[in-house]
């Protein structure tokens, strides 16, 4: 960039010269056209300068009347250079002796590896790589020519690899280097015990690792958490001896472990410990209570990580995890990460692990399972495996007949008993209308051979007693077509009441054009409400309705509203506290007042209902009939 003090228009001189291959210098001059003050100047190089040549250069300003001096005059002043360099690296030479590129099938997720990127090249200044599904990165030798070592945390079973590249100083990229390895699924707990023993038994097997032996304050025989495989649990009585031990550490804590459990707490004001081995610089899982109410804790070397809300009475899957790359302590509870990762320094300790005991906390007092301690990450994906409750079927209505008025569940339990004003609506039968002259001319079922059709003015069908548990998770999916354009009022499609009011009732609320979910804090009549919605256009009886499904999942305290296998931020909402519901399950109306109303007036299919909460894959299998 060249000025001229008086803003005069500039022209460039600039002097370029190297050594060429017989060891003769070269020298160019060129001088551009005159352009104005403060412009920046470009010379491009002569064809035929061998790579490795060192190329030195100099420029200096004319302004029509006189030259500036020399760029490389002046008190400091020196030549630029740089080395023109056109010739790639080699490529480089990737090894691993923790996932080596041998088609064996190695150990495993959560387990680091190191991988060694090496380029016989001596100008290496850098070098790029990429895992499998990952983000490109970049590591830089201390030494040009140096190699490097990255390190890789797999996170599910599968053949992975890894690529790299190398680059010189000059930016020359050389051809990709790629190593395919296999990963093996993660290795089995050091230590588990599921506490699902015989009643009266004196100690817990162990699955892995020793067996614990029980203090006196510690019954076998206890509940288990629904949908997790457990058959039972231990129940610690929060006495001195509430506590489960193998009397040996069961984790190394000067490296990288894990350790969790299904606790169901029987009170929440006190602090109580889950497990621990070691004090001080041991490790700690813990419901502590605080100003804020109480809250799981996981402390490593007396760093603290918090979150979540123990519920009394209420299972959680809680787990710790100290990653001894990153120095990082992490809390997870129902399955999700919660709190902020807390930086720790902790020490190995000879402390007997201990379930049920720690430093600083009463002894636990409620129910234990599946206690399971790890010496490697145990990645998100496998916690929220462990903390997986399946949902159990509590109905499947295909609404295709109803023999006596009575339309039949799939499995042979509680029917719906269709009242005044709702029929079966059976399709064509094994025919085409169309094609066959015989073939009756109705219109086709919404799912199947047959649905449910109302009469929007007395028209439902219920069972007869209470079927969705709304204090626990539950899900409940329904097929609907509203037979108006322009409906009226507000029509329910699905609900269940308590003792004073409907827990929760699905319903089209045409003044918005949208399906709500609507769900009160409280069996109260006049109790708050939280509303969630989808946007919908009403159906006037045409076309195939629309698949609605209801999620409540009580352990993390959020309800979502489902149109056609689909949810958004305006369809979900936290929900801190389930609340419990005993009327029968009601299609088709809804409480209003003292009496029934909101009824609908359209068609209905498959409703089927869970014990539990239905990932998204889940409820994008509900309404196909199947």
């Amino acid at each position: 960039m060249l000025s001229d003090p008086d803003g005069n228009k500039v022209s460039a001189e600039f002097e370029v010269w190297w050594t060429d291959a017989e060891g003769a210098e070269q020298r160019s001059t060129y001088t551009t056209l005159a352009r104005a003050s403060g412009s920046t100047f470009t010379r491009q190089l002569p064809t035929g300068i061998p790579s490795g040549t060192v190329v030195s250069w100099r420029v200096r300003a004319n302004d029509g009347t006189a030259n500036s001096p020399w760029s490389s005059e002046g008190e400091g002043g020196t030549a630029c250079e740089f080395e023109y360099d056109t010739v790639h690296p080699d490529k480089a030479v990737i090894s691993s002796a923790d996932y080596p590129d041998n088609r064996e099938w190695t150990d495993g997720v959560g387990v680091y590896g190191s991988f060694t990127l090496d380029s016989p090249s001596e100008d290496v200044v850098m070098y790029q790589y990429e895992f499998l599904g990952g983000a490109l990165r970049t590591v830089r030798p201390e030494v040009p020519g140096g190699a490097v070592t990255v390190r890789y945390l797999p996170l599910m079973e599968t053949v992975d690899h890894i690529s790299a590249q190398a680059f010189d100083r000059a930016g020359n990229g050389s051809s990709r280097s790629d190593h395919t390895f296999r990963v093996r699924s993660g290795r089995t707990p050091v230590a588990h015990w599921k506490l699902g023993d015989t009643a009266g038994a004196t100690g817990a097997a162990a699955e892995s690792g020793p067996d614990a032996r029980a203090g006196s304050g510690v019954t076998f025989g206890g509940a288990a958490p629904a949908g997790t495989g457990l058959t039972a649990t231990a129940r610690l009585d929060g006495g001195d001896e509430a506590f489960l031990t193998p009397d040996t550490p069961a984790v190394d804590t000067g490296g990288t472990f894990a350790f969790g459990a299904w606790v169901r707490p029987e009170r929440t004001d006190r602090d109580m410990a889950v497990a621990s081995q070691g004090s001080g610089t041991g490790a700690a899982l813990t419901l502590r209570t605080g100003d804020d109410g109480p809250v799981w804790s996981f402390t490593v070397a007396g760093q603290e990580v918090s979150g979540g809300a123990p519920e009394t009475g209420e299972w959680a899957h809680v787990l710790g995890l100290f990653d001894a790359e990153t120095g990082l302590a992490q809390l997870y509870v129902n399955g999700l990460e919660t709190g902020t990762p807390a930086a720790a320094a902790p020490a190995e300790t000879a402390d007997a692990f201990r379930i049920g005991q720690g430093a600083g906390a009463s002894p636990w007092q409620g129910d234990i399972g599946d206690v399971r301690a790890y010496d490697r990450v145990v990645v998100p994906a496998e916690v929220t495996e462990l903390a997986r409750h399946n949902p159990r079927s509590l109905g499947h209505w295909s609404l295709e007949t109803a023999p006596g008025g009575t339309s039949p569940e799939q499995g042979g339990g509680v029917p719906l008993k269709l009242g005044a004003g709702a029929v079966i609506h059976r399709g064509p039968d094994n025919c085409i209308p169309d094609f066959d002259p015989d073939c009756p001319d109705v219109p086709y079922a919404l799912v199947g051979d047959g649905h449910l059709q109302l009469d929007g003015e007395t028209g439902y069908a219920a069972t007869d007693a209470a079927l969705l548990d709304t204090a626990d998770s539950f899900t409940i999916g329904v097929v609907v077509r509203l037979a108006d354009s322009e409906p009226t009022g507000p029509m329910t499609v699905l609900s269940q009441a308590g003792d004073h009011t409907d827990v929760f009732k699905v319903r089209y609320e045409p003044s918005i054009s949208a399906w709500q979910l609507v769900m009160p804090v409280k069996d109260e009549a006049g109790a708050a409400e939280i509303v969630v919605s989808q946007i919908s256009m009403a159906d006037g009886g045409e076309g195939l309705g629309h698949q609605l499904a209801v999620v409540y999942d009580d352990a993390t305290d959020r309800i979502k509203l489902y149109l056609d296998g689909w949810t958004n931020a305006e369809a979900t909402a936290p929900f801190p506290n389930g609340v419990h519901s005993s009327g029968p399950l009601q299609v088709g109306r809804a409480h209003v007042g003292d009496g029934w109303g909101e009824y609908l007036h359209g068609d209905v299919d498959e409703v089927q209902a869970f014990g539990g909460a239905l990932t998204d894959t889940g409820i994008r299998q509900l309404g196909l009939g199947t």
